[in-house]
C-alpha cells in the first residue's frame, strides 16, 4: 500500500491525505445565505429586498431588480454580481432573495 498518511489532532487518528484534504476544504468553505436563510450559489439569481444607493454611480437599484449570475467571494455576507452600467457591484446576502 503506498497511500500516505497524516495524524489528525482533532481527532487523534492516522486518516489517509485523501481524506484529509477533502475533509480541509470542507472546512474552509463559506456558506452564504439570502436574507429568508436560503443557501446561494456560483451562478445563482437574486432579487433585491430593498431599494440600494449605489454609491459612485448615481442610480438607485429597486426592490424587486433581478441580478443575475452571482459570484461568492468567501466572505459570508457577501456576494459580487454584474448589472448593467455598474462595474464592480458587491452587494450584502442581507439585501437578497434566492429566485
Amino acid at each position: 500500500m503506498d497511500e500516505d498518511y497524516v495524524y489528525d489532532e482533532a481527532s487523534g487518528e492516522w486518516v489517509s491525505a485523501a481524506e484529509a484534504k477533502a475533509a480541509a476544504s470542507q472546512n474552509d468553505a463559506v456558506e452564504v445565505r439570502d436574507a429568508v436563510g436560503n443557501l446561494l450559489a456560483d451562478g445563482d439569481q437574486v432579487t433585491l429586498i430593498k431599494d440600494l444607493t449605489v454609491k459612485g454611480a448615481g442610480q438607485t437599484l429597486k426592490r424587486g431588480t433581478l441580478i443575475k449570475s452571482i459570484r461568492l467571494t468567501g466572505d459570508a455576507q457577501e456576494i459580487d454580481c454584474r448589472f448593467d452600467g455598474i462595474k464592480g457591484l458587491v452587494l450584502r446576502a442581507e439585501f437578497v432573495r434566492k429566485r
